[in-house]
């Protein structure tokens, strides 16, 4: 990056980082824009130049670098598989600083009402755009890919809310080991179809 975006990036940061420990300290409704615009030593206007509305301040848009890594995943990978990938790629590329602030952000996006009705869109933008990407490997039509995306996304919320809940948890592990616990289902061989001649067996009990 340039000089002048390497500024912008810090400003950015610093902001943020200011406004997460506002609002861990003393609350998200209590916490004013000029508060932490005062905390940043900045102008109010130019916490609203980076941050466009209050809610913005705690959600970040970190999906791209996950997706790219999903992109990148090696292709012999099942859906699982590139998934888990994509993980580890996209922890590894974090400080312990920034994944901690992570857990923060999901935090107050779970507990603070405002938070989670502004996430939602977010959150489906990124489910529908893995379950292309994951079609796209597998050369399947999207629709084939909606239930295998489904369970990844419940393995992933389901630690997310643990995460969220117990900060000092290791995220990053307890979601690679549940991923890793799907995909061994992921490559399990389809139950055949049951054959039509043969008489269904009921249990008369």
């Amino acid at each position: 990056m340039s000089l002048r975006e390497r500024k912008k990036a810090k400003t950015r940061a610093l902001i943020q980082r200011e406004a997460l420990r506002l609002f861990r300290d003393q609350g998200y409704a209590a916490t004013t824009v000029e508060q932490v615009a005062e905390a940043a030593e900045v102008a109010p206007s130019t916490v609203f130049r980076y941050f466009p509305t209050k809610e913005d301040l705690v959600l970040v848009d970190e999906d791209q670098d996950f997706l790219d890594a999903l992109r990148d995943a090696p292709a012999e990978l099942g859906a699982v598989g590139a998934v888990r990938h994509a993980m580890r790629v996209w922890t590894a590329a974090q400080s312990p600083e920034e994944l901690a602030e992570g857990v923060e952000r999901e935090r107050l996006m779970l507990t603070v009402p405002e938070m989670w009705v502004s996430s939602l869109k977010s959150i489906t933008g990124s489910v529908t755009a893995m379950q292309e990407l994951l079609a796209r490997r597998a050369g399947v039509p999207v629709e084939a890919m909606r239930n295998r995306t489904g369970a990844i996304v419940g393995v992933i919320f389901a630690v997310w809310l643990t995460w969220s809940s117990s900060p000092g948890s290791d995220g990053p592990a307890e979601l690679d080991r549940a991923l890793a616990e799907l995909e061994v289902l992921d490559r399990a061989p389809a139950a055949p179809a049951p054959d039509p001649a043969v008489p269904e067996v009921r249990n008369a009990g």
